[in-house]
């Protein structure tokens, strides 16, 4: 049996921003075997240590941008050092285990489109919560037969995952990071 990790991160108090634990906690319920479901406001430098043990890790975000309901890809390790306090990417968190810990899982970044991130409060919009309902549709039976997970990622549209919900806020702290990619 696959031991696999489900970690969500977002801030709940954000609106759609907290799609990533809302997911946890609908699939913490489920109970699957070989399972570990944590949830976290960001991912930081400290989540390397738990993909150790670790077969398969699949990292659960909102997205601003990106294909309705949702987008799931598989996540290569990085050996970039960049560290902000704001946003540390999955692929970061990867390859911090590959050479701290010689933690090598598969890895799969599930984005699901969100739409409301400005406002404070810990409720998801509507689309929001169907897109959610639509992305447990999806993940529940490939948690349940995890093999399937690299199958999935190509029948999946793909969506820049450099600009999930927490890259998206800091581009509001770096505009160069925006301009570099012809947004508004």
């Amino acid at each position: 049996m696959k031991r696999v990790l489900l970690l969500g991160f977002g801030n709940p108090g954000r609106g759609d921003d907290g799609l990533g634990p809302a997911l946890a906690e609908a699939v913490a319920g489920l109970g699957l075997p070989g399972l570990t479901v944590d949830s976290d406001f960001q991912l930081a430098v400290e989540h390397a240590a738990d993909l150790v043990g670790q077969d398969l890790v699949v990292f659960v975000d909102a997205a601003l941008v990106g294909p309705e309901p949702f987008a799931f890809a598989a996540v290569a390790p990085s050996d970039d050092t960049h560290f902000t306090t704001h946003y540390v990417e999955p692929a970061m968190v990867l390859g911090l285990a590959r050479r701290i810990y010689g933690a090598r899982p598969e890895a799969y970044l599930l984005a699901l489109r969100g739409h409301a991130f400005d406002a404070f409060g810990e409720q998801l919009s509507a689309p929001a919560r169907a897109n959610l309902e639509a992305a447990l549709a999806f993940l529940v039976p490939l948690l349940e037969r995890p093999e399937g997970m690299a199958a999935a990622t190509e029948v999946c549209a793909a969506a820049d995952f450099d600009w999930t919900a927490r890259a998206c806020s800091l581009a509001a702290f770096h505009p160069e990071i925006r301009s570099e990619r012809g947004d508004a």
